[in-house]
């Protein structure tokens, strides 16, 4: 059977990735835990979220599957803080005989909890309609991650995905700072980009792979492959782990942007790749935020941002221009577009004006009085006006995405981007 949860952490603490590292050991006494789990994050603009808005799925080949089921149960009771207002865990049980009736149904609905926003009673139903077993704690807003983490278990041919080495500390070292050899961070990334990614943050100096917050998390590896985060984690020098996961994961894919063919369909919390013309130069407002217009084909304009934890990535945005073409990528809040991504297509051309020099001397002309045009004061050769040229811009036509520090899980870093007509320039 395939077995999804969500919604266990809260912002004090836990994951629901820990659980199930948990449950990958202690699943054993019932069965086959087939294949890797899978690590999904859905849509990041949701309200409700706690940290990533990730949910989990495990493929267990079980003789047994009510004690299993039984005991999965007691172990979310048992972990997932309940206390907490925001924390309502959701647990979905499909078994093998349901499969093929489920497979298209959830893969749909995978996709709709990535991109869109998702009521509970649109999972109830579906639990409902096709009698899944599942159980809700509290409101079962976790019903909606728990059945889309068993959408992308069914669905793996479906989608693109990568691999994320999760290793987790001992509970007596929970909310106390986490001791690691940042340096060894440094050299697993010398020694395995560009196959792993957000390990480190080269241009700002930073580790970004270990998260600052009080759940089990120690740090979590990037990569292509699970040999290749492995590798890397196996570099790493940190405190002693409790245990480890390696997940598949739809992390660094980029599903959670929809092609926007207009501003005018565009709406808040969902994410898209949005092409359009800078229609002013973009501002640096307080805090140091970074704001410009963008303006689709039929007039209208969006907001867009690229806030301050972006960094390095403000420089580029700064050097727009009104009149530049681009196709940004990032999610809607309160208005905003928020830029994870930025291609450039189209580079407006920049003119200035200057003196001409003396076809004699040489010497640069000088003004001969208002509305008289310039002269050489020596040779007292006369020019009509100034001459003018085109400057070389200070940015190029191409890809651009904001560093490591600021990635979001689902966005795809440049360094998986296959294209050969686009200049790419990954952020490091």
């Amino acid at each position: 059977m395939i077995i999804g949860i969500d919604d266990t952490d809260s912002n004090e603490g836990m994951c629901t990735t820990y659980l199930g590292a948990v449950l990958l050991e202690e699943l054993q006494i019932y069965g086959i835990v087939e294949t890797l789990p899978f690590l999904v994050r859905l849509n990041p603009t949701i309200p409700y979220k706690t940290r990533g808005n990730a949910a989990i799925a495990l493929k267990l080949k079980t003789n047994c599957p009510e004690k299993a089921i039984a005991y999965i149960l007691s172990r979310i009771e048992e972990l997932a803080h309940m206390d907490c207002e925001k924390t309502n865990p959701g647990a979905v049980f499909i078994l093998e005989k349901e499969y093929e009736n489920l497979k298209l149904v959830l893969n749909n609905f995978l996709t709709d909890a990535i991109v869109d926003v998702i009521e509970i009673q649109k999972a109830k139903n579906i639990i409902s309609k096709y009698g899944i077993h599942s159980k809700g704690f509290k409101n079962g807003r976790g019903l909606i991650g728990a059945l889309a983490a068993c959408g992308a278990m069914l669905n793996p041919e479906e989608m693109d995905y990568t691999f994320e080495y999760l290793a987790y500390r001992r509970k007596e070292k929970y909310g106390t700072p986490r001791k690691v050899y940042k340096e060894s961070f440094f050299e697993a990334d010398r020694e395995t980009y560009p196959k792993t990614w957000d390990t480190v943050d080269l241009t700002n100096k930073l580790v970004v792979c270990i998260p600052h917050s009080f759940d089990p998390v120690l740090f979590g590896i990037r990569g292509e492959n699970p040999e290749i985060v492995t590798k890397a984690a196996g570099i790493i020098r940190s405190e002693s782990v409790k245990r480890f996961a390696v997940y598949r994961t739809n992390q660094g894919t980029d599903m959670h942007l929809l092609p926007a063919t207009n501003i005018a369909e565009i709406r808040n919390m969902h994410s898209y790749k949005l092409e359009g013309t800078v229609s002013a130069a973009p501002n640096t407002i307080h805090g140091g935020h970074v704001i410009f217009p963008l303006r689709d084909g039929s007039g209208e304009e969006i907001d867009c941002a690229a806030f301050e934890p972006t960094k390095n990535f403000r420089a580029i945005v700064r050097r727009l221009m009104s009149g530049d073409r681009v196709i940004l990528s990032g999610s809607v809040s309160s208005g905003t577009l928020n830029i994870e991504k930025m291609e450039i297509k189209y580079l407006v051309p920049f003119y200035a004006e200057e003196n001409p020099k003396c076809p004699n001397c040489g010497k640069h002309m000088k003004s001969a009085g208002q509305g008289q045009g310039l002269r050489c004061k020596k040779c007292r050769i006369r020019t009509p006006s100034k001459i003018r040229y085109e400057v070389k811009r200070d940015v190029e036509v191409g890809l651009y995405e904001v560093p490591p520090c600021a990635r979001r899980h689902l966005a795809k870093p440049l360094i998986r981007e296959k294209r050969s007509e686009t200049r790419v320039y990954p952020s490091r």
